[in-house]
């Protein structure tokens, strides 16, 4: 049986949709969007053994965090177990058959198949056949539909999702983001070592600016993996990983090592931008070569700045409003 590609997206949403329960005197609209391409869709759903059942693709959290985060994994963990064993698995996983006859490959759902086995159940999954990119936008509409990934969670996922060869445009469609977003997250990935990263943890309460204020003061060289580990190691073990985060930042200003203060650029001859720590100023001649620029950018400007600020907001406005 062939595998659903992303033209067959909407039958993946809607088995998202229904896979957790629905109020009984709910009736769907028979005008509802994708509703004829899922009709059944559910009666893929089977119980399996979950020892059939093997990992796939790029994890969307990340389980090395639980030792910073507590509060939001380990304890949700056990929470999510103990429901299951009152009151059984109300929400199936997804998986799609493996290449070994008999077996399955994980989409999404790992918390809930771990319960399943340290229980010694049996485990609800639905069956689909989906190649790799429909897969892993499955994986991102899950996510959507269930609980943000945290800002560094998407950096983190979006990195192994590029390093397991798809292509940039998987990547946006799997985490809905604009160009600018996906270049956000790289650059943060790009400059944080990821070792740094799972010693602050998920901090799903800070979002970009944090975030990119410290791959900033790697990128400069004011700051490595050496002295990021040192701090980081006198920190009380029962922080969150939103304060790791916060005393990493803070010990690095104290140091003179903060990444935004007294920055100067010249991108294009006659144009300076200057980075300060209370604002960004930009100057530009209007004289000689830069004289027509400068007029158009002088009409334009507002418009430039508004178009950003709307790329900037879209990108996650959870995560990017956040200090």
């Amino acid at each position: 049986m062939a595998r659903k590609s992303l033209q067959d997206l909407s039958g993946i949403a809607k088995t998202i949709a229904n896979s957790s329960p629905q109020p009984k005197d709910r009736t769907t609209k028979p005008t509802a969007p994708a509703l004829g391409a899922l009709q059944g869709s559910l009666s893929a759903i089977r119980e399996l053994d979950p020892s059939l059942i093997d990992d796939w693709g790029p994890k969307d959290r990340l389980d090395g965090f639980t030792a910073v985060n507590s509060e939001d994994d380990g304890d949700g963990f056990e929470t999510l177990r103990s429901s299951i064993k009152d009151d059984g698995q109300q929400v199936p996983i997804l998986v799609r058959r493996a290449g070994t006859e008999g077996r399955f490959e994980i989409i999404y759902g790992r918390r809930r198949l771990q319960a399943c086995r340290e229980l010694g159940l049996k485990v609800r999954a639905n069956v689909q056949d989906l190649d790799d990119a429909t897969a892993l936008l499955a994986k991102g509409l899950e996510n959507a539909a269930r609980r943000n990934l945290s800002f560094y969670e998407k950096a983190r996922f979006a990195a192994v999702i590029r390093a397991a060869g798809h292509d940039t445009k998987t990547i946006r469609q799997v985490l809905s983001l604009s160009a600018s977003g996906l270049s956000h997250l790289t650059k943060v990935t790009d400059n944080i070592p990821d070792d740094v990263g799972d010693q602050i943890g998920a901090a799903p309460k800070s979002g970009r600016p944090k975030w990119t204020a410290l791959a900033e003061a790697f990128a400069s060289k004011k700051v490595n993996a050496a002295s990021s580990f040192a701090i980081l190691s006198k920190l009380n073990a029962e922080l969150s990983s939103d304060d790791r985060l916060e005393q990493l930042m803070r010990e690095i200003t104290q140091r003179g090592a903060r990444p935004s203060e007294g920055r100067e650029a010249t991108p294009v001859p006659g144009v300076t931008i200057k980075s300060g720590r209370g604002s960004i100023a930009m100057s530009i001649k209007r004289a000689g070569e830069n004289a027509a620029f400068a007029e158009w950018l002088d009409r334009e400007l507002e418009g430039i700045i508004k178009k950003s600020y709307q790329e900037f907001t879209a990108v996650n406005p959870a995560d990017d409003t956040r200090g």
